[in-house]
């Protein structure tokens, strides 16, 4: 199942298209950290977090891990485990995925330089929740119901084509 992203305002699976928000300086071919530019290209599907105090299991087939107060996600091109999920502490920070906002009680990681991994190229592009659609730093942001139903009909072999 291949999503859609080619016209900045919506996201198309199958007959779905849903209204979404992207980075607020656009889509970008050549992606670097903090460019606030969401990357354009084909990527898999990665891994589903939510916050399990805020909102219900999310019915998906995909893998879930539910987000905890002191998990992270490295956004520090120097460190070890830039664009991977952390635990943050004094010596780790990095994108907080326990926030006070609602952006991140349901998130879907888009598998963009998660495998072998170079600094600088950007990190934690995810699929997350909008309440009035304001661009993104690079990710793209779904209404809730939107997102549900985004789950429910992609699966692990599902990519995102951005263009």
């Amino acid at each position: 199942m291949l999503l859609r992203l080619k016209n900045k305002e919506h996201l198309i699976v199958d007959e779905f298209k849903f209204k979404c928000s992207i980075g607020k300086k656009g889509l970008k071919l050549k992606k670097v950290e903090g460019d606030h530019c969401t990357p354009i290209g084909v990527f898999k599907i990665g891994k589903v977090y939510y916050r399990p105090d805020r909102v219900k299991k999310p019915n998906t087939i995909l893998k879930t891990k539910t987000i905890t107060q002191n998990m992270g996600w490295c956004d520090d091109p120097n460190n070890k485990n830039y664009n991977r999920e952390i635990v943050l502490n004094k010596k780790n920070i990095g994108e907080k995925l326990f926030r006070k906002d609602n952006a991140y009680d349901i998130l879907i990681v888009i598998e963009y330089n998660t495998n072998k991994t170079k600094p600088f190229k950007g990190s934690a592009i995810f699929i997350h929740l909008t309440k009035n659609y304001d661009p993104t730093k690079g990710c793209i942001a779904l209404k809730k119901n939107d997102l549900l139903i985004l789950l429910k009909i992609i699966n692990k072999n599902s990519k995102i084509k951005i263009s």
